[in-house]
């Protein structure tokens, strides 16, 4: 397979620590697509997104040195994330602050939500689109983020607490209140369950 013969992360970063650029370049290109959709999901604007993610690139190369090992991935991520949120900050103080709701606190953490009732499923069903991207805009971000990464980028438990910097239990308890807002905020569209009776199954205990 012609992954096998491309270089490890590990590999790619140690050559970039002793200041190798073209060994930097070939990271960015495996992370590019990932980075640039974790971003625009989490801010829902093209542009800022691409801003979001070449400052991710920026700061990651610059905070290289710092790199100790592990998942090259979950630490840039982590990188991507911040710089998501930083964009997210700055376009919430053009508008009115909303209050959350009650629902929406993560103080108290929860046991992991069952796989079997997560609308995880929509991710892969195209047909979902445009009612999809709106749901998911309409979590609070640290919600949606964990939602991302856990259903579209299939990080477990421990990469999503060492990319968003938070506890295992708030990541818990984020990711079980992301599924179930989401998966209400489709069941308030029928229509969808004609097209993805697989939605409706995975919803029932």
């Amino acid at each position: 397979m012609t992954d096998t013969l491309e270089p490890p992360d590990e590999h790619l970063v140690s050559l970039s620590k002793d200041g190798n650029l073209a060994a930097f370049n070939s990271l960015v290109d495996r992370y590019q697509s990932l980075v640039f959709t974790l971003c625009y999901r989490l801010i829902g604007e093209r542009t800022a997104a691409e801003d979001a993610a070449q400052e991710a690139f920026l700061s990651a190369y610059r905070a290289l040195h710092q790199f100790k090992g592990g998942s090259f991935r979950s630490w840039l991520l982590r990188i991507a994330a911040n710089a998501a949120r930083d964009e997210l900050r700055r376009r919430m103080r053009r508008i009115p602050a909303r209050s959350l709701s009650a629902e929406d606190s993560d103080d108290s953490p929860l046991d992991p939500p069952d796989p079997a009732a997560d609308p995880a499923a929509a991710f892969d069903d195209r047909s979902l689109g445009p009612a999809l991207e709106a749901a998911l805009r309409s979590l609070p971000p640290d919600q949606r983020e964990v939602l991302l990464l856990a259903d579209v980028h299939g990080f477990q438990y421990e990469e999503i607490a060492a990319a968003t910097g938070v506890a295992m239990g708030t990541v818990k308890s984020r990711l079980f209140r992301a599924r179930e807002r989401l998966r209400r905020a489709l069941e308030r569209r029928p229509e969808l369950f004609t097209r993805s009776g697989r939605l409706h199954d995975r919803g029932e205990p």
